[in-house]
C-alpha cells in the first residue's frame, strides 16, 4: 500500500483554528459578564467593565447578586478565579482580532502555559537522562517479557489506572510521560500506535467524564453551581465502571484484531506503513534482562518518582512547579548514581527537553486560542446566546441540550475549571428555575467536556499524537463509535436523573 498524503500538523490544525476564532471576533456581537473575585479572603471585588469595586466578604453579597455559592467555597479556595455573575451580560465596544493579534496568540498562549511548557521539556530531559543509563530499556525488557502472552492484560490494568486516575484527583498532562515507557511494549506485543494512545490519553478523558472526586472539574463546577460535590457520586461512579468496562473491551478487541491482521491496522491504512516512527526503543520480548545493583537503584528511583508525583497532587496540594522540581531532581539523581559526565548529562539533556518540543508547542498554541476569543470579547458572548435559547425548554431538552452546549463550549475552552467557573454560575440558575437538580447540570457539564476531549484540538489530544505519530484521522476512525455510545450513555444517564 503506497503511502497516504501527510496529513497537516497539529501546529498547523491550530493556527487555522486560530484564524477562524478571529473571523469570529469580526461576526459576533461583543459582549461581557461582570465578574466577582476573592480578595484574599477580606473582601469581594465586583469587576466590570470601567471600573471595580469593593463588596463586603459576606455571604448577602452573594445572595445580592444570585451567586448560588457559599462563601465557605470562598474561604477554603475552592472558587480562585472569577465567577461570572448572572444576569449581568451587557453589550461591549468590539474589540476585533487581526493579524498582528493572530501572531501574537501562540506567543501569549505560551506565557499563560509557561509553566505546562517548562513542564514538558522537562519531562522529555527526565526520559533521555534516564534513557542514557540504560536501565530503561533493561525494564521495559522486563516488562514485556512478563507479560509476553498477556499484554491484554496490560491494556486491561493500565486502562483502569489512567480512567481511575483521571476520574479520582484529574490525572492529565503529567501522562505524557508515560509514552516514551509504554509505547515500545505495545509495539513489542504486535500492537499498533493507536494502542498506547487510546490506554493512556483515551484513559485519562474517560476519566474526567465520569469524575467522582476529581478536584479541577467535579469539586469546582459543584461550588460554582452551588451543589455539594457529593450529589450525584454514585451516579458518576456508576458511570465509570460502565463506560471504562466497555471502553477496556473495545480496545482489546481492536488489539486482537490487528495481531491477527496487521493491514487492519487504523495507522497502517492511513500511512501505508505499520510502524511510521523509529525513534522508539526497540524491546526484545524473549530476552530475559540481568539487573545490576545500580540499574535496580535506577529503576526504585524512577518508580519512586512517579509515585511521589501522584502523592504530591493527591495529598499535598502539588502542581506544576512542584512536578517540574520533582523531575529536575530525579534527573539530577540518575545523572548522580550512573556518574555521568557533566558535558555528556548537558547534552542529553538539552537533547531530551529539544524531543519534546514540538509537544510544548502545541499546548502553547492551543492556549492561545482562548486567548483570542477572550480578547475578542465574545467567550462570554457564546456563553449568554447559547443559554438564552435554552432558557425556555422543558428539562428533558434543557438538560439533552446543555450536554450539547458543553460538546461545542469545550472546542473554545479547554480548562476544566476556567469552564465551571465561567458556565456554572450561569446555567445553575437557570437549572433553579427549571426545577433541574444542579447536580445533573454538573453532570452535563462532565459528559459534554468528557466525549469532546476525545476529539477536540485544543486540549491534550494533538501532543499524544504528536508523541506517537498518530494521524488524526487515524484516531477519528478508532474513537468515534465509541464516542456514541457515550453520548447514548450519557444522555439516558441525565434523563434518568431528572427523575430521582
Amino acid at each position: 500500500m503506497p503511502p497516504k498524503k501527510m496529513a497537516l500538523s497539529p501546529i498547523t490544525v491550530l493556527m487555522i483554528i486560530a484564524v477562524i476564532a478571529a473571523l469570529s471576533t469580526w461576526l459576533l456581537p461583543a459582549g461581557k459578564y461582570d465578574k466577582l473575585s476573592n480578595k484574599e479572603n477580606t473582601r469581594f471585588i465586583l469587576i466590570t467593565d470601567t471600573r471595580s469595586s469593593d463588596l463586603p466578604f459576606t455571604q448577602k453579597t452573594l445572595d445580592s447578586l444570585h451567586i448560588l455559592i457559599g462563601l465557605q467555597k470562598f474561604k477554603n479556595g475552592s472558587i480562585q478565579k472569577p465567577v461570572s455573575i448572572p444576569g449581568t451580560f451587557h453589550k461591549v465596544i468590539q474589540n476585533r482580532e487581526g493579524i498582528t493579534e493572530i501572531l501574537q496568540a501562540p506567543i501569549k498562549g505560551i506565557y499563560e502555559a509557561i509553566d505546562i511548557f517548562l513542564f514538558i521539556l522537562l519531562l522529555g530531559s527526565f526520559i533521555t537522562i534516564f534513557q542514557e543509563s540504560g536501565a530503561l530499556i533493561s525494564g521495559l525488557a522486563f516488562l514485556s517479557h512478563r507479560m509476553k502472552g498477556r499484554e491484554n492484560w496490560l491494556i486491561v490494568i493500565l486502562t483502569f489506572l489512567f480512567s481511575f486516575a483521571g476520574s479520582s484527583y484529574g490525572m492529565a498532562e503529567e501522562a505524557l510521560i508515560f509514552y516514551p515507557i509504554l509505547t515500545p511494549i505495545f509495539l513489542a506485543a504486535g500492537f499498533d500506535l493507536v494502542i498506547p494512545v487510546a490506554v493512556i490519553f483515551g484513559g485519562t478523558q474517560l476519566g474526567f467524564f465520569s469524575s467522582f472526586t476529581n478536584p479541577f472539574s467535579t469539586i469546582i463546577a459543584s461550588n460554582a453551581a452551588g451543589v455539594n460535590w457529593t450529589d450525584g457520586i454514585y451516579e458518576r461512579i456508576v458511570i465509570f465502571i460502565l463506560s471504562t468496562s466497555f471502553f477496556t473491551w473495545y480496545i482489546v478487541r481492536y488489539a486482537k484484531k490487528i495481531k491477527q491482521n496487521p493491514s487492519s491496522s487504523l495507522v497502517y491504512q492511513q500511512d501505508g506503513i505499520p510502524t511510521p516512527i523509529p525513534a522508539f526503543i526497540v524491546v526484545d520480548s524473549d530476552r530475559i534482562p540481568e539487573f545490576s545493583l545500580r540499574t535496580k537503584w535506577l529503576l526504585l528511583s524512577f518508580l519512586a518518582t512517579f509515585l511521589i508525583m501522584i502523592a504530591g497532587v493527591i495529598f499535598w496540594e502539588w502542581w506544576f512547579l512542584e512536578m517540574s522540581t520533582l523531575i529536575l531532581t530525579a534527573s539530577l539523581l540518575f545523572g548522580v548514581i550512573t556518574r555521568m559526565n557533566e558535558n555528556i548529562f548537558i547534552e542529553k539533556f538539552i537533547k531530551g527537553a529539544e524531543s519534546m518540543l514540538g509537544v510544548a508547542f502545541i499546548v502553547g498554541v492551543a492556549r492561545g486560542i482562548t486567548i483570542l476569543l477572550k480578547d475578542g470579547n465574545i467567550s462570554d458572548t457564546i456563553l449568554y446566546y447559547a443559554a438564552l435559547s435554552v432558557s425556555h425548554l422543558q428539562p428533558v431538552f434543557f438538560i439533552l441540550i446543555i450536554l450539547c452546549l458543553f460538546l461545542l463550549l469545550t472546542i473554545f475552552i479547554s480548562s476544566s475549571s476556567a469552564m465551571a467557573v465561567l458556565t456554572m454560575p450561569i446555567l445553575g440558575g437557570l437549572a433553579f428555575i427549571i426545577g433541574i437538580p444542579g447536580k445533573e447540570i454538573v453532570n452535563a457539564y462532565l459528559y459534554g467536556m468528557g466525549i469532546m476531549g476525545f476529539l477536540s484540538p485544543t486540549g491534550l489530544l494533538l501532543p499524544s499524537l504528536a508523541l506517537t505519530h498518530v494521524d488524526y484521522k487515524a484516531w477519528w476512525r478508532f474513537i468515534f463509535p465509541y464516542l456514541f455510545f457515550l453520548l447514548i450513555l450519557s444522555s439516558l444517564f441525565l434523563i434518568i436523573g431528572l427523575k430521582l
